[in-house]
C-alpha cells in the first residue's frame, strides 16, 4: 500500500505531538492525588507513547518510501528495470 508524503508527514506530526503531550503531562502532575490517579495516568501515558512510536515508525517509513518515487510503483510489474536473459 502506498502512502502520500502528506499522510506520512501528518502521522509523524501526530506522533511527535502525542509524545510531547504525555511527557509534558507527566512533568506537570501535581502532588496530592491518590495513588490510583498516578497508576491510571501512568498506564495511559505509557500506552499513548507506545502508540505514538508505532504511528511515528509508520510515518517515517512512509516518508522514506515516498522520497525516491515520483509516481505510483508497481505499474510495470516487479521486474521493472531488469533485463530478461536471451534464450
Amino acid at each position: 500500500m502506498q502512502m502520500s508524503r502528506k499522510i506520512a508527514g501528518f502521522l509523524v506530526g501526530v506522533a511527535a505531538f502525542m509524545i510531547f503531550e504525555w511527557i509534558n503531562l507527566g512533568f506537570n502532575l501535581a502532588d496530592g492525588h491518590p495513588t490510583s490517579f498516578y497508576v491510571v495516568h501512568g498506564v495511559l501515558a505509557a500506552f499513548n507513547v507506545l502508540l505514538a512510536l508505532v504511528i511515528g515508525t509508520i510515518g517515517v517509513r512512509g516518508l522514506r518510501g515516498a522520497r525516491g518515487s515520483s509516481g505510483p510503483r508497481g505499474l510495470h510489474g516487479p521486474a521493472e528495470g531488469l533485463q530478461r536473459p536471451q534464450v
